[in-house]
């Protein structure tokens, strides 16, 4: 690690009470942890104190913190399925009872299940509520207007917003699986 003048790190203390509650909202946005967000937040700061020179630039210095944050977590979480793969197998070889395509099959409809029950938890109370009417309970987007005392393009808003989260986190869930 190179010694900062004094100017640098003014100019770092700076980037880091704007920015870090910045990336550490980012990671717990995807990750869905306060954390592993915070774990994330401070290895990037530690990586960007090490290298004064790539966050200089106040042209390029947001979408390179945001990018190196994004990275970080796909890594990080690429690093914590290939732990609760190792888990899983350790506690107990499926593979002696199932085919291997099968378990694998299974293993990404349970983490992509239990993903969107976690998006769906961690929804604003109004649309989870919504939501859950609308696609659990089978109600019309009219009947939910009317027992919430909404309108009906509400309640049509709240539930694309909903499918739009779960499409995002689904894509991301998918975007992983198969790197």
């Amino acid at each position: 690690m190179n010694e900062l003048s004094k100017e640098e790190k003014e100019k770092f203390e700076a980037l880091f009470r704007t920015m870090y509650p910045k990336v550490k909202a980012f990671a717990a946005k995807i990750l869905q942890s306060e954390d592993d967000a915070e774990d994330i937040a401070e290895d990037i700061f530690v990586k960007l104190l090490n290298d004064f020179q790539a966050w200089e630039n106040p042209e390029t210095r947001n979408s390179f913190i945001y990018t190196l944050t994004r990275n970080h977590i796909f890594n990080f979480l690429k690093h914590k399925a290939i732990e609760q793969k190792f888990q899983a197998e350790k506690e107990i070889n499926l593979s002696d009872y199932y085919e291997e395509s099968e378990i694998h099959n299974s293993l990404y409809a349970k983490e992509l299940k239990l993903l969107v029950e976690l998006t769906i938890k961690n929804m604003p109370e109004q649309r989870r509520k919504i939501f859950v009417m609308s696609r659990f309970q089978k109600k019309t987007h009219a009947e939910i207007a009317e027992e919430l005392d909404l309108s009906v393009r509400t309640v049509e808003r709240h539930v694309y917003l909903a499918l739009k989260e779960l499409k995002k986190v689904i894509s991301m869930f998918m975007l992983l699986c198969s790197l």
